[in-house]
Parts: C-alpha cells; sequence; structure tokens
C-alpha cells in the first residue's frame, strides 16, 4: 500500500499529489528528500530512506519534472518502479503540449487532473505484480535429450572408452620409453658388479630370503638413528619476557615523567626559549585569520582545450560535409540520452579514480550526473564533454559545501554566553596528526582571545602526553601571560599513562569550568577502526562527555580507506552508544594537504560519505598551517588534467 505519490518542479511547485493512507504530512519526507539528496548532488541511488518510509524518486530533466513515490519500509513492494516510471510516461505524454507552449506559466495556471489515470496505473502494476502460477514441467518432447537420436547415444558412449584405452596406450608407451631409456644404465650397474649377481644365483631360495630381510633390517636400524634428535631441553616458559638494557630501567615508573600533580600551574609548563620563527613560519600573516586554501590552476587554457569526442564524424568526406558534421556536434539540436554520455562519464569515472576519489563514490558520482542530465536539451554550440564536466563540476562543489556549516568562533563565544567551556573532541587512526593539528587549533583560538585547557587523553602511546606538553610550552612562549594580563592562555591537563580517557575527560572539563577556561580540546588515542575494544572505548568518552563537536582527523593521502574508516567509525560510535540518538562525527579534520599536489580525491570521498563538513585543512608542520576549505579550489586541483 503506497503512502503518497506526488509530482513537483525543481522550482518548488507541487502539481499533483496523491495521498493513500492517513498519517504524516508528506512534506516532511519530501523536504528530507530534497535536502539530502537532490540539492546535495547525491543522485546515484534513486531511493531514500526518511524515518519509517522509503522513497523512490524518479527526474524527467527535460521539463524540470520530480516523481516521488513513499512506502512502509517494512514493505517490500515490487511494482513500485514500473509504476514510478508508467505515470512519468503517462503524465508526460498527457501534458506535453502545455509544458512546451506556456512553460512556467503552464505549470502555474495549468490544472493536472490525473487521478484516474494514476488509479489505473497503480492497478495494473499491483496485477502485474501478483504471485504468478507454479511453472508447469517440460514434457520429454520438449526437453533437448528428445532431440537426440538413439544411434548418436550409442556413438557417444562408444567414443568414450576407446579415448580412455589411447590414453592408457599412450600412458603405457611412455612407461615403455622411460623403461627402454633406463635399461642402459641398468645393464651398465650390472656390469660393474657382475660378481654380486653371481653369488646371488649359487644361493638357495632360503638363503636369499634370510639376506633379503637382514639387509632390509640393516637399512630401517640406520634410518631410525639419523631420525633420532637430541634430548629436548627444557621448555621455555611461554610469553615474551622484556629486554633489559645495560643502561636501561625496567620500572615504568621510573620512565613515566608525566605529573600528575601539576594540572592547571603555570609552573607545570615553564616557558621554553626556541626560534619563533620556526614554529610559525609565516611572521606577515593577520593574527587570528584562518586563510582559505589556496590552489594555482590554469582554469582559462583548460576551457579552450576541448576533448575530442568519441563519435565526431570522419571529416574526410568532403569539406562541406566536415563542416556540417563538426557544427551537427556542437549545435544543442537534440536532448542527451545515455549513449552519448557513457564514453564521457567513463573517463571522468577513471579520471577521478586516479585523482584518489574512492571507486565507489567515483561510480555514484558518474551516475548521478548522468540521471541530472539524461533528456536534457543541449545548449547552443556546446559539446557532450563539456555539458558533463561542467555538470560534474557543479555536483562536485556542491558536495564539498554539505548542509551544516560548522563555525568555531561563533560557537564558542555562544558558550561562553553560558559560562560553560566549549568541548572538542579529536579522534581518528593511527599516525594522522591529531596532536600536531590539535596544537594548531589550539594557537589559532589563542590568537583570537580564547583561553584553551588540553586534556591529555592519549593514555597509550608513549610520549604523548610529553608531546602536548612541549606544544603547550612553545605555545606560553609565543603568547606568555604577560601579553594577556597575566592570564595563562593555554595549559594542560595530563594525569600519565595507563589511566580511563574518559574519566580523565570529564575532569578536564570540570577543571575547565571551575577556572574559567573557553576551549576544552580532547586528545585521544589513535586506533584503527577494526579494532572493537578501542572503539568501545571511544564511544564510551564520548557518551560520557557529550562534547560539543567531534571531529574526526585524517589524512589526505588515503583512497578507498577513507571510506571505509569513516563509515566504520561512525558505525562503531552508533553500535557502542548506550544513548538512544547516538553522537556520530560531526565535522573532518584533513592533514598533510602539503603532500598531495593535485590528488585531492580524498577531500570528496570523506564528505560524500559523512555529509559532514571539513572544518580544518592542515597544510604543513609550522603552527600557521592551518587553512579552511575553500570548495572551488579543490575542485580545480581535482578536475585538472
Amino acid at each position: 500500500m503506497l503512502d503518497f505519490f506526488t509530482i513537483f518542479s525543481k522550482g518548488g511547485l507541487v502539481l499533483w499529489c496523491f495521498q493513500g493512507v492517513r498519517g504524516p504530512a508528506v512534506t516532511a519526507p519530501v523536504n528530507a528528500l530534497i535536502r539530502s539528496v537532490l540539492l546535495q548532488e547525491r543522485g546515484g541511488n534513486n531511493s531514500f530512506t526518511h524515518e519509517a518510509l522509503t522513497l523512490k524518486y524518479k527526474l524527467d530533466n527535460q521539463f524540470e519534472l520530480v516523481f516521488v513515490v513513499g512506502f512502509q519500509k517494512i514493505l517490500t513492494l515490487t511494482y513500485v518502479d514500473k509504476l514510478i516510471d508508467d505515470v512519468h510516461k503517462e503524465f508526460r505524454d498527457k501534458y506535453r503540449n502545455e509544458f512546451q507552449q506556456k512553460g512556467t506559466l503552464g505549470l502555474l495556471n495549468g490544472t493536472f487532473d490525473f487521478k484516474d489515470d494514476f488509479m489505473r496505473l497503480l492497478r495494473d502494476a499491483e496485477e502485474s505484480s501478483k504471485v504468478r502460477a507454479p511453472t508447469v514441467m517440460k514434457t520429454f518432447e520438449q526437453s533437448l535429450k528428445s532431440q537426440k537420436t538413439v544411434k548418436c547415444m550409442i556413438e557417444t558412449r562408444g567414443e568414450k572408452p576407446k579415448e580412455k584405452v589411447k590414453n592408457k596406450k599412450n600412458k603405457g608407451s611412455k612407461k615403455e620409453g622411460i623403461e627402454a631409456v633406463a635399461a642402459p644404465g641398468k645393464a651398465s650397474v650390472g656390469d660393474k658388479q657382475p660378481s654380486a649377481a653371481g653369488e646371488k644365483e649359487e644361493l638357495t631360495k632360503d638363503e636369499i630370503l634370510q639376506k633379503n630381510r637382514e639387509e632390509f633390517f640393516k637399512k630401517h636400524m640406520k634410518a631410525g638413528e639419523k631420525s633420532r634428535s637430541p634430548k629436548p631441553e627444557a621448555q621455555k616458559e611461554k610469553g615474551k619476557k622484556p629486554r633489559v638494557w645495560d643502561l636501561g630501567n625496567s620500572n615504568a615508573k621510573v620512565l613515566d615523567y608525566s605529573n600528575s600533580a601539576t594540572n592547571g600551574s603555570a609552573e607545570a609548563c615553564p616557558v621554553e626559549e626556541f626560534d619563533p620563527d620556526i614554529a610559525l613560519g609565516d611572521r606577515n600573516r593577520e593574527p587570528g585569520r584562518l586563510y582559505d586554501l589556496e590552489y594555482e590552476s590554469d582554469d582559462e587554457a583548460e576551457e579552450e582545450k576541448v576533448i575530442q569526442n568519441p563519435s565526431k564524424p570522419s571529416t574526410k568526406k568532403g569539406g562541406l560535409g566536415g563542416m556540417f558534421g563538426m557544427l551537427k556536434g556542437l549545435v544543442g539540436s537534440k536532448s542527451l540520452t545515455r549513449e552519448d554520455m557513457d564514453p564521457v562519464l567513463e573517463k571522468m569515472k577513471d579520471h577521478l579514480i586516479a585523482k584518489n576519489v574512492a571507486a565507489e563514490i567515483a561510480v555514484q558520482l558518474c551516475e548521478s550526473v548522468a540521471k541530472k542530465l539524461e533528456g536534457k536539451v543541449m545548449g547552443t554550440f556546446t559539446t557532450v564533454t563539456s555539458t558533463v564536466k561542467q555538470a560534474l563540476q557543479e555536483a562536485l562543489v556542491q558536495i564539498l559545501q554539505p548542509q551544516r556549516r560548522v563555525d568555531v568562533l561563533r560557537d564558542v563565544m555562544d558558550a561562553q554566553r553560558h559560562r560553560r567551556p566549549y568541548v572538542v573532541t579529536f579522534c581518528g587512526v593511527n599516525g594522522v596528526g591529531k596532536s600536531t593539528n590539535l596544537a594548531k587549533i589550539s594557537f589559532w583560538l589563542i590568537e583570537n582571545g580564547f583561553s584553551v585547557l588540553i586534556a591529555a587523553c592519549d593514555t597509550f602511546r608513549a610520549g604523548a602526553v610529553e608531546q602536548l606538553r612541549t606544544h603547550t610550552r612553545r605555545l606560553n612562549a609565543l603568547h606568555p601571560p604577560e601579553s594577556h594580563g597575566g592570564r595563562t592562555m593555554v595549559q594542560l591537563y595530563e594525569k600519565g599513562y595507563g589511566k580511563d580517557a574518559a574519566g580523565i575527560a570529564m575532569e578536564a572539563i570540570s577543571y575547565a569550568r571551575n577556572q574559567g577556561f573557553d576551549v576544552v580540546l580532547v586528545d585521544t588515542a589513535g586506533r584503527m577502526q577494526d579494532n572493537a575494544p578501542l572503539m568501545t572505548a571511544l564511544a564510551k568518552l564520548i557518551a560520557v562527555n557529550a562534547p560539543d563537536l567531534v571531529l574526526f582527523v585524517g589524512e589526505a593521502l588515503v583512497g578507498n580507506e577513507a571510506v571505509d574508516q569513516l563509515v566504520k567509525f561512525n558505525k562503531a560510535l552508533a553500535d557502542h552508544s548506550m544513548a538512544q540518538t547516538p553522537r556520530l562525527i560531526d565535522g573532518i579534520v584533513l592533514t598533510k594537504f602539503d603532500t598531495i599536489d593535485d590528488k585531492v580525491g580524498a577531500a570528496i570521498s570523506m564528505t560524500y560519505i559523512t555529509s559532514k563538513p571539513i572544518v580544518f585543512v592542515g597544510t604543513g608542520q609550522t603552527y600557521c598551517d592551518l587553512r579552511s576549505l575553500n570548495a572551488k579550489a579543490v575542485v580545480a586541483a581535482l578536475m585538472k588534467a
């Protein structure tokens, strides 16, 4: 049973609507479809799930129409695809003249009485999907066996043994050949030992038998002595013992240089002397400003360069024929078909994969562009390649500008008004740069006048606390308390190693609230997405402390792995959370962006799979190497040949 079926224009005008079940309004699920799929260029799949409903849709690009059907997702309705195709064809054919002649005015002033036609198409679709009668078994005359003659069957049966006999003969001949080759060797051995052969002939049968037995036992006794191994040594104790070096110390407490008794005091982080030029990089920058990501591209040269269409006609048939053939390829005289776009889309897909876009995402992007353009009339003097490329660029820019925009400074100021710290949690796999980029974000926040407390919740990796302590000392050296009215702008909260990360984060947030810190940055241990115990601990940390922002830190060097990491991180946070609405990843920090040149596909993969924005981009090793994402610059790098 259908919940609803609606037809509306891409401009937002509802032309016709059918509601089959009394229940919630059609508006909410259709609006969710428009926001999450149509506006976000995610049309690779023609189905969308919203709460308890499954929505299927079809686009008519020629007349700018959208057909949407909704039904309960627990139902398996096999006739929905056929119904939406039939309704699309019927509605389009019935009102074609109004759309072509009147255009937008026809949509505004027209009356679309389509209920009777729809009910007829619905009945036809339901009847076609009814359970079919069981298939009747074939008779002997209908089977392939009835077509064979008796003679044919006898001949085939007689051939197989003949082939086997031939094979046996061949095997026998091979053995004979081997024996013939080995015979001379045996003869030579016999020539060397004539005396032994003569002795055997003189002995009686019993003596020969006895002698053979003795030789047999001697051979086995020698083999047994060789196979005997020396006595096994005492079994070693199971488990690996730690190596103790001559100048080292086996006591882990002696090696733990973290001091848990000095949290919140300025003496815990004494000022460190170092060259500020090395830490800051660019001295001419504007303090506190987050610059956009820049990318130098020759777009003008790319626009002038036209990729030849593989279906372009040959110009050898004559001067006029060649010129008219060229113009025919340029002038928008017909609507685009899937066959026209397939060669171009295949090249575009390979190009995206070469730029580090995940293969699955590249396929879905090309499928979305194909659905968006199919049936659309091309503009004058435009090629298929330029049309597809333009649509793909627009889709990529739209993907990199997701629904929610994260403005950290605005949210921190809002938290200040409520007199509470703004909490940010960093998570990700091992070695992607969580601690380094946490220090960059701390520097950016300090330059904007906010005090920062860093919570060292990576209690697993050796040196993690010391790394954050070093960053804290350097940040205090760059922004000493004297420059901020005697207020220490950044402090480290740590409890050493081997402690519960969720408990440390909770204590740090409580300490920040009491001491009046503006922001708490929680550093967590790196973990692989397949490690269930560590993912459970991360979900516990997020569920217990309820941070304002959960940032996933991923590197720009990965391709398909980016999709796997994000999907499994989100799934683990959802599975291991005890809340009814689990907390998932809110944004992405993309690191090591300066190492990939124009292979920026990881940004597309991460944003597409999560629908979350890229909040920060790490572009180097100094505190100033932090940028905000510029969607057009990334797309320019991605589309560069």
